[in-house]
């Protein structure tokens, strides 16, 4: 049996108190995120994303604030506006599925992937400040250890499908 299928035994625990200490750490900032995504897109939905131009205004906004020869100006223009209804779905989608793949650690890394590809959006829109690069460093590490192998159905997963990517 793997260390990572092991990690919740007495002996692991008792040999590994730092790297136990870490794994609970990650857990339990991986539960946060979930659940910061989960209200995120929850909220997109109750408030109509999906059936209205709410984010179309919010595009037509935020070009308003920025520079004309700003980089976030031409994507805005050239993809985010005319795809605005497109975008809205995967965000608000993407953002349900990252919550839901993080919170219950099933298909964990994509999840994260997802998150990560949400956040370049962002930032590339024009959102980018220095309040995301926590965002994105969690993503890494969400995409870089084995979490939903630690706790969630990933483990359970990956002995059934051992091949597949989506369990890794």
């Amino acid at each position: 049996m793997s260390k990572l299928q092991n990690v919740w035994s007495g002996n692991y625990i008792r040999e590994h108190p730092i790297k136990f200490f870490g794994i609970i750490i990650h857990l339990v900032l991986r539960t946060l995120f979930a659940i910061f995504w989960l209200s995120a897109g929850i909220n997109k939905v109750n408030k109509g994303w999906l059936n209205t131009d709410i984010l179309k205004n919010i595009f037509l906004d935020r070009l308003t604030e920025m520079p004309p020869d700003a980089f976030a100006v031409f994507y805005l223009e050239s993809f985010a506006l005319p795809m605005w209804l497109v975008v809205a779905w995967i965000v608000t989608v993407g953002e349900i599925y990252s919550a839901l793949g993080l919170l219950f650690g099933i298909t964990t890394r994509i999840a994260a992937g997802v998150s990560f590809f949400i956040l370049i959006n962002l930032a590339i829109g024009g959102y980018y400040d220095a309040s995301l690069i926590p965002f994105f460093i969690l993503n890494i590490a969400f995409f870089m250890w084995p979490s939903g192998h630690w706790l969630g159905f990933d483990r359970f997963l990956h002995r059934k499908y051992p091949n597949s990517i989506w369990f890794k």
